[in-house]
């Protein structure tokens, strides 16, 4: 249905053996104009899908899924929250060539306030791949790095958070209405919430009408109790302050989608691993994804840090098992005991520890690496290593704070 206009984006690189994590997202007001979101397990009591009738989440392997309401009447909708992307989308009907879902798709004909979006209008080149359909209607492609893909219509909603005190809260948002949608998403996800730094994202438009594009999350570790809810939060009190809190700058880029940091290097223990060998590294060569649960690096800082890594850890690597591939792994009933891993942004060190840096694989007794090498020259600072940190996004201030916290009392 939309041209052949193709924009990429390079969430959800997400390696399967690492990707058992199942959790959602539960709205709930805050007292100055901004909101906060709870992220639930699959299997915690508050899932809908755990048989009860007033939970307001969903949940998908390794990704955050935020519960919005699309319409009048109100439609539930459940989005993976990306920090890597921008658009809000969701499958709309008709729906030709799209993934399966076990809820039903949204129908534009049943609500009063959707509106299409005219291709000559300045709302349609919110987004780079919008282009004029022949009713004049703003076509859009918007492609992911995992292969996802989604075509469809821009058009303008009611988009409505209700809290968990049932305080709700309605904004208009331009959104992408897909009507041809691929790739891996599983059948409980229902699109995608982009809260990248672009104009079109979910941030930056609720932003401009709550007065603040700032805003803070702090997710649960991956193994965690499921009945304890992690959190995301919107508005002008996010900013995170206090003891303990380290900053790194945001860099601007060309791209305004994604939410870049300098990496310097990783320490493993005591030993320093730099970025690149020569020391020189770019402004901006790694960004802050939600979208991707695992950090992935180039190959060559890669293949130093796993050296370093394997040289402090006694135990022997799991080799040739055709399950787990290329990657790093060991043979354990409980999680290893270290090393620690220290990352170094410009201006602030972040310490890892190995509830961050390995993942109990779908195997028993096996935990792998949750670092992995890519194809590009940077890196992608994924979900694992942003467990117990409560990590503030301020675009007014250009920089990302991280602070050490139990997220489980947040």
């Amino acid at each position: 249905m939309a041209g052949n206009t193709f924009m990429f984006h390079p969430c959800f690189l997400v390696v399967s053996i690492l990707s058992n994590f199942l959790i959602g997202l539960l709205a709930t007001a805050s007292s100055n104009g901004g909101f906060s979101v709870e992220l639930i397990r699959l299997d915690s009591p508050n899932s809908p899908f755990y048989n009860s009738l007033q939970s307001q989440v969903t949940a998908y392997k390794g990704h955050h899924l935020m519960k919005v309401s699309i319409g009048t009447p109100p439609v539930d909708i459940y989005g993976i929250a990306d920090t890597g992307s921008d658009l809000l989308w969701t499958q709309c009907v008709p729906c030709e060539g799209c993934y399966n879902q076990i809820n039903p798709m949204f129908n534009p004909q049943t609500s009063s306030t959707y509106s299409d979006i005219s291709c000559h209008s300045e709302q349609c080149h919110l987004i780079d791949t919008g282009i004029c359909s022949p009713q004049n209607l703003c076509n859009y492609t918007y492609g992911y790095g995992s292969g996802g893909l989604t075509q469809g219509v821009m058009a303008k909603e009611k988009v409505t958070i209700t809290s968990t005190s049932g305080q709700q809260i309605s904004l208009d948002i331009v959104f992408g209405c897909g009507h041809n949608n691929t790739g891996t998403f599983n059948d409980h996800e229902m699109g995608i919430i982009g809260l990248g730094g672009g104009s079109v994202s979910f941030i930056s438009q609720i932003g401009s009408q709550l007065g603040s594009k700032r805003f803070s999350q702090c997710l649960l570790p991956f193994v965690t109790d499921p009945s304890i809810a992690s959190k995301i939060s919107f508005g002008n009190d996010t900013e995170v302050l206090g003891q303990d809190v380290v900053s790194t700058p945001l860099v601007s880029k060309d791209d305004k989608t994604p939410y870049f940091v300098t990496l310097e290097g990783i320490s493993v223990g005591d030993t320093y691993v730099p970025f690149k060998s020569s020391g020189m590294v770019s402004k901006g060569n790694m960004f802050l994804d939600s979208g991707t649960p695992p950090i992935l690096l180039p190959q060559d800082f890669y293949d130093r840090l796993v050296v370093e890594v394997q040289n402090q850890i006694s135990l022997e690597p799991i080799k040739g098992d055709p399950d787990l591939g290329t990657q790093l792994c060991y043979r354990t009933q409980t999680n290893l005991d270290g090393p620690i891993l220290t990352v170094h942004f410009e201006s602030a060190q972040v310490k890892l520890m190995p509830i961050h840096t390995f993942i109990p694989a779908p195997k028993d007794g096996v935990f792998c690496f949750g670092i992995v090498s890519s194809g590009s020259d940077g890196g992608i600072y994924g979900s694992f290593a942003q467990g117990n940190f409560l990590i503030g996004f301020d675009r007014e201030t250009m920089k990302v704070s991280f602070k050490p916290t139990d997220c489980s009392k947040q």
